[in-house]
């Protein structure tokens, strides 16, 4: 698939880019085999070759401690692009790997640097996905400072904003990972999870069945989290 037929094209790096630019870039992609449920896409320590935005599917990347614990820095959904954070040192510092059947597309960094050199509007679209990155970072520091209960209902938010951005159910959505993968993530035990959960539930803000969830009350849910009103459009499948 190129990237002109791309459904997820407007949260990578050709979002603003059209005719013979487009085609410079799509040019230079290497498109590889589906990674498997569990396969790293890249580890720690390797040398950084090139940029890797997800095409279908999710991965996780995580750091290990020195004692071996695994710490979950983000879940990457379609439009994602993986490897920013190993730019200043031209290394990766942490792993990727999927949590399910996915496909990734992959840039080599130095082509791409070449061409973004002759392109003023890719050079814009990389700083766009770095500033990008940096915003989820800081999101991300946000969250670990509210309560465990606002934690996990933002988590449930932030995640189906995100889905709805890529065109699917904001209230309908399959969590691609595991609960004590969001726990990991969000600073939390795997038991606080399942209770907040089961606690939504009763109040009536989700529905789940296994990794199914629908949320049933978005406004409440976002009034729990102390979230202003999302601007989440009726999906008429949900």
């Amino acid at each position: 698939m190129s990237c002109r037929d791309c459904a997820v094209r407007s949260h990578c790096f050709p979002a603003n880019l059209h005719g013979s630019e487009l085609q410079q870039l799509d040019d230079i992609i290497q498109r590889s085999r589906p990674l498997q449920k569990g396969e790293h896409l890249f580890a720690a320590g390797e040398s950084l070759q090139q940029l890797h935005a997800v095409r279908t599917g999710t991965l996780k990347t995580y750091l290990l401690s020195s004692e071996g614990e695994e710490q979950i820095t983000g879940f990457h959904l379609p439009g994602d692009v993986l490897g920013l954070d190993g730019l200043g040192a031209f290394s990766h510092p942490s792993f990727a790997v999927a949590l399910e059947t996915s496909m990734v597309c992959s840039i080599p960094l130095s082509r791409l640097e070449e061409l973004a050199g002759s392109i003023p509007r890719l050079r814009a679209e990389l700083l766009r996905v770095m500033s990008a990155a940096i915003h989820a970072e800081h999101e991300q520091l946000r969250l670990t400072r509210k309560g465990a209960e606002e934690r996990l209902g933002t988590f449930l938010l932030e995640l189906s904003q995100r889905f709805r951005q890529r065109g699917y159910s904001a209230q309908n959505f399959i969590l691609p990972m595991s609960r004590c993968e969001i726990a990991n993530y969000l600073g939390l035990t795997s038991e606080t999870v399942s209770r907040l959960l089961a606690r939504y539930r009763d109040r009536e803000l989700v529905a789940i069945s296994g990794r199914e969830v629908r949320l049933t009350d978005i406004r409440r849910l976002q009034q729990l989290c102390g979230l202003g009103a999302a601007e989440l459009a009726d999906d008429p499948a949900a």
